[in-house]
C-alpha cells in the first residue's frame, strides 16, 4: 500500500513509519518544509494547505500531527495552539483527501480518550458520550474536523489514544527517569484510572485499523486492563526495583500545572471494545509487561 503519514517525526509517527516500511508499504511523509525527496509531501496546517498532488495514489492516510498536550502549561495562548494544530490541521487533511479523483480507502485521524472527560471508576467504551472540560471539548472538535472526508465516503477512524508507554517521549518518557532515580510516587489520591497502551501494541493497533474495513468511527487504542495511578506507581517500583514512597499532593499539582492538572488528576477508564471485537490481540495487555517491554526497547 501507499500510505501517507502526518506527525511522522513524533513518538508514534516515527515508530509507525518504521513498522509500515518493514511491512513493505510505501510511506509518504507530510512535512512542513520544502520536501527533500520523493517520499515527502509539503503541507501547512496553519494555512490549511496540502500539496494534494503528493497524495495521489495513497490507499490510506494516517493523521497524527498536533502540538503536545503536556509540553507546556495551558495558557490561553497554548490552548489556542493546541486547538489550531489539531482542528485546522485535521480539516486541511480531510478536505485534501476529499478532493482527490481517487481518494484513499481510509483516513485514520488521531484523537484521545480525553474525549470522555473524567469518568471516575466507571468503565467506558466507544459508545460513551463526550465529557466536559477543555480536553474533552478539544477532542470533539478534532474529530468533527474530519467531516469533509466522511462526506466524501472515505472510511474515517478516530484513534482515541490513551497514555502510550514508551522508553522515550510522551508522558512515560518523563516518568521513567524520575522513578529510576527513586523520586517517583503517587499523584494526588492515586485512585484515578490511567488508560495505558504499550507503544508496540499502539503501532500494531494502527496497522490493524488501516487493514480492517469494518472499523470506522471511534476506536479506543488502550490496553484492556486500565489501572489506577496507585497501581501504576506500584508497578513502576516492581519493574525498576526502586522505592515509591514519595507522593505529590493534589494542591501541589494544581499549583504547578494549572488547568492541565485536571488531566493528570482526572480518571479515564477506557476499554478497547471495538478493537477487541474486530479480532485484535494485545501483546502487552498488562501494566508490568508493558513497562518491561518499554525498558527492553530503550535506546
Amino acid at each position: 500500500m501507499r500510505i501517507a503519514v502526518t506527525g511522522s517525526t513524533g513518538l508514534i509517527g516515527t515508530a509507525l513509519v518504521h513498522a509500515l516500511r518493514e511491512d513493505g508499504h510505501q510511506v509518504v511523509r507530510l512535512v512542513r518544509r520544502t520536501p527533500r525527496g520523493e517520499g515527502e509531501v509539503e503541507w501547512d496546517p496553519q494555512r490549511q494547505w496540502v500539496d494534494t498532488a503528493g497524495l495521489t495514489g495513497c490507499d490510506a492516510v494516517v493523521h497524527l500531527a498536533g502540538a503536545g498536550v503536556g509540553d507546556h502549561r495551558w495558557t490561553d495562548a497554548y490552548k489556542k495552539e493546541l486547538r489550531d494544530s489539531r482542528v485546522l490541521g485535521t480539516a486541511a487533511i480531510a478536505e485534501a483527501v476529499a478532493t482527490l479523483d481517487t481518494p484513499p480507502r481510509v483516513l485514520v485521524s488521531g484523537s484521545a480518550v480525553g474525549f470522555y472527560g473524567d469518568t471516575g471508576a466507571r468503565a467506558v467504551d466507544e459508545n460513551a458520550p463526550p465529557g466536559d472540560g477543555f480536553l474533552a471539548h478539544l477532542c470533539q472538535e478534532w474529530e468533527e474536523a474530519t467531516a469533509a472526508a466522511q462526506e466524501a465516503g472515505i472510511r474515517t477512524v478516530f484513534a482515541r489514544t490513551g497514555l502510550v508507554i514508551a522508553p522515550e517521549g510522551g508522558a512515560w518518557g518523563r516518568l521513567f527517569p524520575l522513578f529510576k532515580a527513586g523520586l517517583g510516587g503517587r499523584m494526588g489520591s492515586g485512585r484515578q484510572y490511567w488508560s495505558f497502551i504499550a507503544l508496540y501494541d499502539h503501532i500494531a493497533a494502527l496497522r490493524h485499523v488501516i487493514a480492517t474495513d469494518e472499523l470506522a468511527g471511534p476506536v479506543n487504542l488502550t490496553a484492556p486492563t486500565p489501572v489506577t495511578n496507585r497501581e501504576v506507581t506500584a508497578a513502576m517500583g516492581r519493574v525498576l526495583h526502586r522505592p515509591t514512597l514519595l507522593s505529590v499532593p493534589s494542591p501541589a499539582l494544581r499549583l504547578a500545572l494549572g488547568e492541565m492538572s485536571g488531566d493528570v488528576l482526572g480518571s479515564v477508564r477506557a476499554l478497547p471494545r471495538r478493537l477487541m471485537d474486530s479480532g485484535f490481540a494485545f501483546t502487552y495487555p498488562h501494566i508490568d509487561e508493558a513497562l518491561r517491554a518499554a525498558l527492553k526497547n530503550r535506546r
